[in-house]
């Protein structure tokens, strides 16, 4: 896996199943045929420790369809946001991409402070993909040694664990989770302060304690719970 630019430009010829466009992003541009889709605003950690921390968060295109495009908010420019694409050539819809598309933020200048993000791809009807063949003997191609299994878990008031594992026969690699806020506007600092999440890892099993005030009851929060696992791709 390898960090790519935040918009794919990539050409994709499909047929005319539906249109659309985000009114000030740019998920779809250059695309006939394409499907928006908006994520909730993403609280960005707030550290001033080297390296900052990052969070992680997981959008997906409906299904039969691919990420062809991408793009974000961000309510502070020192905000750095890229996506996790896939090797292989070329750059297109369904080689270097899939249904989902993985975003990382960090603050990356200035003092902490409050900040978030709300990713934004555009979903293209899928066309198939490509593959590698190897040409010396004990050299593999790169493949999906790892799956990704994603929980989205709406916030509700009050203190509440969350237990998740990989499955039988997988082995935990690593662990996040994100907090969000679905709406048109960011959130303000007193409502990312009404939710706190923290997580432990303890024999492949993860905990994650959402904490949140009652200021939740009048938003939509969602922490996400995001389990990379070993031995169910090849």
């Amino acid at each position: 896996m390898k960090l790519a630019p935040l918009v794919l430009v990539a050409a994709a010829a499909a047929l005319a199943l539906f249109a659309g466009r985000a009114g000030a992003t740019n998920e779809c541009r250059g695309f006939q045929v394409c499907a928006p889709v908006a994520g909730p605003w993403v609280v960005v950690p707030i550290a001033s420790t080297v390296p900052r921390p990052h969070v992680e968060y997981q959008l997906s295109c409906p299904k039969g369809f691919v990420v062809g495009g991408l793009d974000a908010e961000l309510t502070d420019r020192s905000i750095d946001v890229t996506f996790e694409a896939i090797l292989g050539s070329p750059v297109n819809p369904g080689i270097s991409t899939r249904r989902d598309a993985l975003f990382t933020g960090r603050v990356v200048a200035g003092p902490p402070r409050a900040a978030s993000f709300r990713p934004h791809i555009g979903c293209l009807p899928a066309a198939g993909g490509g593959s590698r063949i190897p040409t010396v003997a004990h050299v593999f191609p790169p493949g999906h040694p790892t799956v990704r299994h994603v929980w989205n878990v709406k916030v509700q008031p009050g203190v509440h664990v969350v237990r998740k594992a990989c499955v039988p026969g997988e082995t935990l690699v690593s662990a996040t989770h994100a907090v969000g806020f679905y709406g048109q506007t960011p959130p303000s600092a007193a409502l990312v302060g009404a939710v706190h999440a923290s997580r432990g890892v303890r024999d492949g099993h993860v905990k994650v304690t959402i904490r949140a005030g009652t200021a939740v009851q009048s938003a939509r929060a969602v922490v996400q719970v995001d389990l990379t696992c070993a031995g169910g791709g090849t």
